[in-house]
């Protein structure tokens, strides 16, 4: 008798049902997981409202995402209070105190210039996009030109320029060099458009036609 089974093209079609079924469940799967973390995180804010005030209490039955509202109210009141006289009085007195605390002062004032960086639409987080040689002298990284400190450059013979190179798919860590200018290729292409290469692992790139070539600074 001759065995029951799919032919070489049926499994093939199959396989690829598979995977376009998968192309279209894993984004969506993962949004919504984000979101599901996103809304319970910020729906433990309302904690800081008193029983009597709880939206549970109040509607008789809890609806997520409220967290949400609250904490949007609470960052745009604030917002509104920092743009007054009082306001920015109290934001100066709040600041001067936590510099001076001992061990809080040093996290403090990193965090906040890294937010006063990024959160700032009057200046940019990162200069340009280059091309270092990391981690090894036969291949490249994408990298971030940033700063170099007057203290740091006074102590070094030729131009350096600092990258942070950041990690994949978690562009929020990396490592910080101070490089040879002349050792650095500059990419012409936009900060979002390498960060949706680095968080994507590649896979999300730019067409080589809307790129123009690096340019060697040597």
């Amino acid at each position: 008798m001759r065995r029951c089974g799919l032919l070489p093209d049926g499994r093939q079609r199959v396989k690829k049902y598979l995977l376009t079924g998968l192309l279209v469940w894993v984004p969506i799967g993962i949004t919504l997981w984000v979101l599901n973390l996103t809304i319970g995180t910020m729906d433990q804010t309302l904690g800081l409202l008193p029983d009597d005030w709880q939206p549970d209490k109040l509607l008789g039955m809890h609806i997520p995402g409220l967290g949400i509202v609250l904490t949007a109210v609470v960052v745009l009141v604030t917002g509104l209070l920092a743009r007054n006289v009082f306001g920015q009085r109290l934001l100066a007195y709040w600041d001067g105190m936590m510099r001076h605390i001992p061990f809080v002062s040093a996290i403090y004032n990193g965090v906040k210039q890294v937010s006063d960086t990024l959160l700032s639409g009057s200046g940019k987080a990162f200069h340009k996009v280059l091309l270092v040689r990391y981690p090894h002298p036969q291949a490249w990284s994408l990298a971030f030109q940033t700063s170099v400190p007057g203290e740091v450059s006074q102590m070094l013979d030729e131009e350096y320029v600092g990258v942070f190179i950041p990690t994949t798919p978690s562009p929020v860590n990396g490592f910080y060099f101070y490089v040879r200018k002349a050792d650095t290729l500059e990419v012409d292409i936009s900060v979002d458009t390498a960060f949706k290469a680095i968080v994507s692992m590649g896979v999300a790139t730019t067409p080589e036609s809307e790129l123009s070539s690096a340019r060697t600074k040597e």
